[in-house]
């Protein structure tokens, strides 16, 4: 079965796009950078350099340093769709991402938005 396109979109096409609404909402950069560290293991400087080679998204979640492993605990919809129901392991990761995003755009604190207290 072929995969979703946004598993060979260019991870660096889309960040701008969560930054734009992370930002429109009074986040900022280091907020979202904060995030896909946490959710990654990517050091700053790894996820600069992954964002400058145009790393796809399905290569830079499967070169993930460490992904976190309380990330089982995010839960909710995204576009309609539970991600803790995503079967596919890419979507889900995918999935994550997305609602951290959407977390953080809807002002929730950091230490929620990053388990802290799971």
């Amino acid at each position: 079965m072929a995969g979703h396109r946004i598993e060979s979109t260019p991870f660096a096409s889309v960040y701008p796009l969560y930054l734009a609404k992370v930002e429109r909402k009074g986040r900022s950069k280091q907020e979202l950078d904060e995030i896909l560290r946490w959710l990654t293991g990517w050091q700053q400087d790894e996820l600069e350099e992954e964002l400058a080679q145009g790393t796809r998204f399905d290569d830079f979640f499967a070169r993930a340093p460490q992904l976190n492993p309380a990330r089982q605990w995010i839960r909710g919809v995204v576009c309609g769709v539970r991600v803790e129901e995503v079967e596919d392991p890419l979507m889900r990761e995918i999935r994550y991402l997305d609602k951290l995003v959407d977390e953080l755009a809807k002002g929730k604190a950091m230490e929620k938005i990053l388990r802290k207290e799971a």
